[in-house]
């Protein structure tokens, strides 16, 4: 639950919230900017600043699916590509003039073989995961139309732009922009066909994924880290209704980081 940390300071600061994850980094942080924030004013204040990694922001986002607020993410985990690099000299400008990305996640829908539905959201990808020593055999369609019959390989991915950089770009998947409203599919180790790359598509068709074995060839379906095991039939598709209003610090905003990953491909 979002934690409100100034209840002696005026009315418009307490609007200001700060989630933080439970590493000592995290909450060295979150102890230093409580200070700061209830001595400084921020013209911005409908605000919720989340202290963590990315997993931890993926995980805050999803627990406040319904807010309206704009999230600012702090760095202390490792990479964390989503998050802002903490600077509290320039945190009132990074907070009052950062620039805002909103994005929508996917909804993975899967029935297992108890025929047990689960719903799950994802804010960077899908990914189906062969379950045992036996490789996944999978179909896989878009809408009414069959981007693949018969695929053998060790999983797919289905990636938002948002997610494009993370998961998708380890197993080969192209890196989309976040305004492109396209998914990247993304085969894990294809086996048969061998060659398939995968598919762009669109991101207002449901994407139906099947498993064609599922008795020898049991698969997982995870939605970023949440798994739901012995998947039958998975339907991915972005949830428009469900808007994240994420902030960035104005010369480090997401779309920035998302091209820099680009040229970095190609230069290599």
């Amino acid at each position: 639950m979002p934690v409100r940390v100034w209840p002696r300071a005026p009315l418009e600061m307490r609007k200001i919230q700060i989630i933080s994850d439970k590493n000592l980094k995290s909450l060295k942080i979150r102890s230093y900017l409580s200070k700061y924030l209830i001595k400084n004013k921020i013209k911005k204040t409908n605000i919720i600043i989340v202290i963590g990694g990315d997993g931890f922001m993926l995980q805050t986002l999803k627990k406040n699916k319904n807010s309206k607020k704009l999230f600012y993410g702090i760095n202390s985990g490792n990479y964390g590509f989503l998050m802002n690099k903490f600077s509290l000299k320039n945190i009132t400008k990074n907070l009052s003039k950062g620039k805002m990305i909103t994005i929508s996640p996917l909804e993975m829908i899967v029935k297992n073989n108890k025929n047990q539905i689960k719903k799950h959201l994802a804010i960077n990808e899908v990914s189906i995961l062969r379950q045992s020593r036996q490789a996944a055999l999978l179909s896989i369609n878009y809408g009414s139309k069959k981007i693949i019959k018969r695929l053998v390989s060790d999983g797919v991915l289905v990636s938002t732009p948002a997610g494009s950089t993370a998961y998708n770009l380890s197993v080969h998947g192209p890196i989309l922009s976040l305004n492109s409203k396209k998914l990247s599919i993304s085969p894990i180790s294809p086996f048969r066909p061998r060659r398939w790359r995968g598919k762009i598509v669109n991101d207002k068709s449901k994407i139906i994924i099947k498993n064609l074995n599922p008795t020898k060839r049991p698969i997982s379906a995870v939605a970023d880290n949440i798994e739901v095991r012995n998947a039958k039939n998975i339907i991915v598709k972005t949830n428009k209704t469900i808007k994240f209003n994420l902030l960035y610090n104005a010369n480090r905003s997401l779309e920035k980081k998302i091209k820099l990953e680009e040229l970095k491909r190609e230069t290599k």
